[in-house]
């Protein structure tokens, strides 16, 4: 006997943005766990006749070992249902060492994060030739979770790429302090998701300088992800590559149009 542990992304919020193969495993699972404060019930709501599904809002880690224990007893799959994408403060780390230490396989289902989500709803491209070709996705240090000391917002802010914030809408101010001191300008926008993709989303634009009057006027201190950085501007004027003409690649020869990657040129 040895069971299996299938850590599944269920997305950002949305029942329909979650992976197929993710459901799928949601539909076959013996066991599923999930958090009730962090995932739709749509998500797992299509479980099979006789599925054990806990509600893991209110259960620590060593409240829900017992179940990998007797997955591998009794040779049962679990789905354990994770927000967003369970790579990204997760707490899955520790989870797959227990299923080592147990005895019993693990793999892991990617999903669809709440940055991506929020880009994608607000039509925005997060990586702009000649403006940002880097995104990083951090979090505010000083928080209840240490952050290693080289991991600093004002010190990631000094690239002056995308950056995608988590944990952090509860020091909003705190959070526009260290991004401005970091070197970002006072106009830089900002995209701020509030619970994306679920019924009661909430999407704004604003510039950095702009971003805690932002957040406090709408009460939004959990569940939301800050985007900031200059290619979140609604227009630009740049192009890549891929698609001109004047590029070519191993599926398409260049037609000897020069390389111009300004739109207005």
């Amino acid at each position: 006997m040895s069971g299996q542990v299938v850590f599944v992304g269920a997305g950002p919020g949305s029942a329909d943005l979650i992976t197929v193969r993710g459901a799928r495993v949601i539909e076959q699972a013996d066991i599923v766990i999930w958090a009730s404060s962090l995932v739709d019930a749509a998500i797992v709501a299509n479980t099979k006749p006789g599925a054990l599904v806990v509600d893991s809002a209110t259960e620590s880690l060593e409240d829900i070992t017992p179940l990998y224990q007797r997955a591998h007893d009794e040779d049962l799959l679990v789905a354990r249902v994770h927000t967003g994408d369970p790579s990204i403060y997760g707490a899955t780390a520790e989870q797959r060492r227990i299923c080592e230490r147990i005895g019993i396989p693990h793999r892991t289902i990617p999903g669809v994060s709440a940055f991506s989500a929020a880009a994608a709803r607000m039509d925005a491209e997060i990586t702009i030739p000649e403006v940002s070709q880097t995104l990083i996705l951090t979090r505010l240090e000083g928080g209840r979770t240490p952050m290693p000391d080289r991991e600093t917002v004002r010190g990631f802010a000094a690239h002056g790429v995308t950056m995608a914030l988590y944990l952090s809408a509860a020091r909003n101010k705190v959070l526009q302090d260290e991004l401005l001191a970091g070197g970002y300008p006072a106009d830089t926008p900002c995209i701020v998701g509030y619970r994306v993709s679920w019924p009661d989303e909430l999407m704004l634009r604003c510039p950095l300088a702009e971003l805690s009057a932002t957040m406090k006027a709408h009460k939004l201190w959990k569940h939301t992800v800050v985007l900031v950085g200059p290619a979140l501007a609604e227009q630009h004027d740049t192009r890549s590559h891929l698609y001109h003409p004047g590029f070519r690649h191993e599926y398409r020869a260049a037609d000897g149009t020069p390389l111009v990657t300004r739109t207005d040129t």
